[in-house]
């Protein structure tokens, strides 16, 4: 299991702008000594699944008897009793260890798992940080990874063309390793750590349909969500044990999701149909760099047109649409807009997708900045810096606030723009890491303004 280069950083912006001919917006930024302190999170805001428990039963099974190439896992497995876990090898950002800690707090108090740090070898799990360069060697299109039954890099370098490293082989979970590259910004280490580790500990697969949730090559939720800790709190329920058969764990789900979620037994099912092979095939094709850039094109219409005909109007028909928009800007940028619209329009009526949208409002504050419309791009970030808080997505919420920053401006609101941007530059630091990139987003987010500040 992996996290995803495909779509794991945020959007680029620039190709939003309408033409090459505009006036560059120009701003000094301040010195590296300058930038205000790094932001970070506190309590993380936690929402309960919005759907019924017969659904969530479903997604349970999905998630834990198929792994995401489509291959059946054939017995359930966990961790019995106690779960310890060290880092190990490179030195990482001085934000690893308290990202670290306060999920190993969250899985304690909202899964229920008896989870804590060690300094063992011996560790059930083992964090263990390397080189980007060292990582992409050897998986290419990962930006960190989980695997099982060793300790080290050493060990899976050694094993990894042989069957140990098999998740459908293992009868129970002893030890797994996660490899996280230590050169990257502190957002995407925690990122790392909150989707390898939930991934080692409990489901193996991800699913397109859930829109709540890390368990998704989406990538919109990287942080553990209500829904996501009921299913690692259910995954380790005294009333599973590793072996049973998905006969054995259905029979007994409904009771535990009774038990540990009561609020979804009066809600009803929404039936999802599943989804299709080539519409998962198509979106991967179409977020890979790796494709030319007209395959990938080719690719996103596909799954536009897979998703009409499905006649889906969930999440995964406006992810097609995200994705169509994104490949059309910079060559053709108003039906890029209004494919960005339709994706809005599609979140905006789901209860669970407020992160969904707010990705989307990037881009539409975005398009309003380039055509100078100040008043409207800060609407759009004032409608979408909730979720980018909620979800504690700091480079989301950075990118937002430069945006409206630059509205700001536009509207003559010199004091307002400098204090808000000020405010950006501290989550830019944890969401995009070192200061070149830093200073980098800003000046992107300031050329997409039609005005040249002197």
């Amino acid at each position: 299991m992996f996290r995803s280069t495909l779509f794991s950083a945020i959007l680029i912006l620039a190709a939003c702008s309408p033409s090459a001919s505009i006036d560059v917006a120009s701003r000094a930024l301040p010195a590296s000594d300058d930038l205000p302190p790094m932001k970070v999170f506190s309590t993380a805001q936690v929402t309960p699944p919005q759907r019924s428990n017969r659904q969530i039963a479903t997604d349970f099974m999905d998630l834990s008897f198929q792994l995401e190439s489509g291959r059946t896992i054939p017995r359930f497995t966990r961790f019995e009793g106690p779960i310890s876990v060290r880092v190990t090898g490179a030195q990482a950002p001085a934000s690893l260890m308290p990202d670290l800690s306060k999920l190993l707090a969250r899985l304690r108090n909202e899964a229920a798992i008896p989870i804590s740090l060690t300094k063992s070898a011996n560790a059930n799990i083992t964090i263990e940080v390397i080189t980007r360069k060292t990582l992409k060697k050897f998986v290419p299109s990962a930006a960190c990874f989980v695997v099982p039954r060793v300790s080290s890099w050493a060990e899976y370098r050694a094993e990894r063309r042989g069957s140990t490293l098999d998740w459908t082989s293992l009868q129970t979970r002893q030890k797994v390793a996660v490899f996280i590259p230590a050169d990257t910004s502190p957002q995407e280490i925690r990122d790392c750590l909150h989707e390898e580790v939930a991934q080692g500990l409990g489901p193996l697969n991800d699913l397109y349909r859930l829109s709540d949730s890390v368990f998704n090559d989406d990538n919109f939720h990287t942080v553990l969500t209500g829904f996501d800790m009921l299913i690692l709190r259910a995954y380790y329920s005294s009333q599973l044990r590793s072996g049973m058969s998905k006969a054995d764990v259905a029979s007994r789900l409904p009771a535990i999701l009774a038990r540990l979620n009561p609020r979804g037994e009066g809600l009803g099912q929404n039936r999802t149909r599943p989804t299709p092979r080539a519409w998962i095939k198509a979106v991967e094709t179409s977020l890979s760099p790796a494709q030319p850039a007209m395959r990938r094109r080719e690719a996103a219409a596909k799954s536009l047109w897979i998703a009409e005909a499905e006649g889906w109007t969930d999440g995964r028909r406006a992810f097609a649409h995200f994705i169509d928009g994104r490949l059309k800007m910079g060559t053709q940028n108003r039906k890029a807009f209004e494919n960005f619209r339709k994706a809005d329009a599609l979140y905006a009526q789901m209860r669970d997708a407020q992160l969904q949208r707010a990705h989307v409002g990037v881009h539409l504050a975005a398009f309003a900045l380039s055509e100078g419309d100040g008043e409207a791009a800060v609407a759009w970030v004032d409608l979408n810096l909730p979720a980018a808080i909620k979800s504690e997505n700091a480079a989301l919420l950075a990118t937002l606030l430069m945006i409206k920053s630059e509205g700001l401006e536009l509207q003559g609101r010199h004091s307002a723009a400098r204090t808000v941007r000020l405010d950006s530059l501290g989550w830019a630091r944890y969401g995009f890491g070192n200061d070149r990139e830093v200073r980098a987003r800003q000046r992107e987010i300031a050329s997409l303004s039609p005005i040249l500040l002197r």
